[in-house]
């Protein structure tokens, strides 16, 4: 292995010389807010996750204000930033840090990582930040790094890889400067050794790096498994009139949960004909179709969801009854959350 203080002293010195990556929890000395960004950049990009932060900041500016909130006034605020479940394990874990360990946030690895919705990366990277411990992070950024400088071809998504990748990535931390190395990994990751053409003329490591020098920077790190991806078909009942709308809260174990929708048939195909036998069926009384919504898509990790909004007359907004369904003014819908597809297809409606 190469040794370990040249690649921690090159790598702090390329923080300390080029490293402009400006974000607003850097330096922060608050575990909550420190926590608070790690869980919003999970699987979020910076510039989207950048706005979330800052709201959710100012509105809940300690952990105190974050725990006392109702848990759908957060999913709104969380509102378009996707994979919620996010969102509510930060509430639960707000809660049980308030009022079981009286607003004090664990100061080590061992008791951060035992918090639902902190995993050993957020955990290191509280524990590093803030405590000055020594516990290195391991995400996409520094996997990368690691495979390409080390010429890694363990699949890094196995359990030996996972191993792999984590023993190396501990080997390698600053003994002296933890936080600011694992900042550092991070930030080379996303800016230097990025995953499709990496500036390879400016990286301090080029010279050591065996993806440089092999040509193989496209080929690492190694994935063992293909996402494969699944299609679902949702068909939204829009039932309203002048004043009221239906709507219901995804309560399911399954994507969205805690979020408020439209009453939705899933299907495990697209329905092709005899849709409004469908909708009645699923109503539980005959209905009259108006019109059909062009059709929405929305990519998610695994899934594909495709969604079509079905306009019923207007009168059969009454004596309809769907489990969980709840009448509400059209004046209020600004007051739920809703994913990114129903959102969308309200406010194109002018009913948001």
């Amino acid at each position: 292995m190469k040794d370990k203080t040249w690649f921690s002293s090159t790598l702090l010195d390329w923080n300390r010389q080029s490293n402009d990556r400006q974000m607003p929890w850097k330096g922060e000395k608050d575990p909550y807010l420190v926590w608070l960004s790690e869980i919003i950049l999970q699987q979020t990009r910076v510039e989207q996750g950048l706005p979330y932060f800052l709201r959710f900041k100012e509105k809940y500016p300690t952990v105190k204000h974050l725990a006392k909130a109702p848990e759908d006034d957060v999913m709104r605020l969380w509102q378009g930033l996707g994979y919620y479940s996010r969102a509510r394990n930060l509430h639960h874990t707000a809660k049980h840090i308030a009022s079981e360990l009286k607003g004090i946030f664990p100061a080590t690895y061992h008791d951060i990582v035992k918090l639902k919705g902190i995993g050993p990366y957020t955990a290191a990277a509280i524990a590093s930040f803030i405590f000055g411990e020594k516990q290195a992070v391991v995400d996409g950024n520094v996997i990368r790094v690691l495979a390409r400088i080390y010429g890694i071809d363990l699949p890094f998504d196995t359990t030996e890889g996972k191993k792999a990748f984590s023993e190396l990535a501990q080997k390698l931390i600053s003994d002296t400067h933890p936080g600011e190395y694992n900042q550092a990994i991070m930030d080379f990751g996303a800016t230097v050794c990025v995953p499709a053409n990496p500036k390879c003329d400016i990286c301090p490591f080029a010279d050591k790096c065996v993806a440089y020098q092999e040509n193989r920077q496209e080929e690492l790190p190694v994935r063992a498994k293909r996402i494969t991806k699944k299609e679902r078909f949702f068909y939204y009942v829009v039932l309203k009139d002048n004043k009221e709308i239906i709507i219901t809260k995804r309560s399911a174990n399954d994507i969205w949960k805690g979020l408020y929708e439209l009453p939705m048939l899933e299907s495990p195909k697209a329905i092709r004909k005899n849709i409004g036998e469908a909708v009645s069926t699923f109503l539980g009384k005959k209905v009259k179709i108006e019109s059909y919504s062009k059709p929405y898509t929305q990519q998610l990790t695994h899934q594909t969801i495709q969604s079509v909004f079905i306009f019923i007359d207007g009168e059969d907004l009454q004596n309809v009854h769907i489990e969980g369904a709840q009448k509400v003014p059209l004046k209020k819908l600004p007051t739920f959350a809703f994913p990114k597809v129903v959102h969308l297809f309200l406010v194109e409606n002018s009913l948001l």
